[in-house]
């Protein structure tokens, strides 16, 4: 199972959205950044991902509140992923 940083994982989820998106990373990446330092993004989008993260990463992304809230940014999602892969190693 990959392990990464909370930035490897903004990164793989930045490229599963260009692929989703038939975009270039750098240009999803840029759209982001401009939005604001959490990287928002549309939270229907990553739903669309969080199975492919999940299964990158070995890790089950409990569907509670917190969960619903990390959807908004792609940052905030990376830290969730980040936060469940690390429950899995301890």
């Amino acid at each position: 199972m990959p392990h990464g940083s909370v930035s490897d994982i903004v990164e793989v989820v930045i490229d599963f959205l260009a692929e989703y998106q038939d975009r270039q990373h750098e240009e999803i990446y840029q759209e982001l950044t401009a939005r604001g330092a959490d990287l928002p993004v549309d939270s229907v989008l990553v739903v669309e991902i969080l199975t492919r993260v999940e299964e990158r990463y070995g890790v089950s992304i409990p569907a509670d509140a917190e969960a619903g809230r990390s959807l908004r940014s792609v940052l905030a999602f990376a830290e969730t992923v980040y936060n469940a892969i690390q429950e899995e190693q301890s």
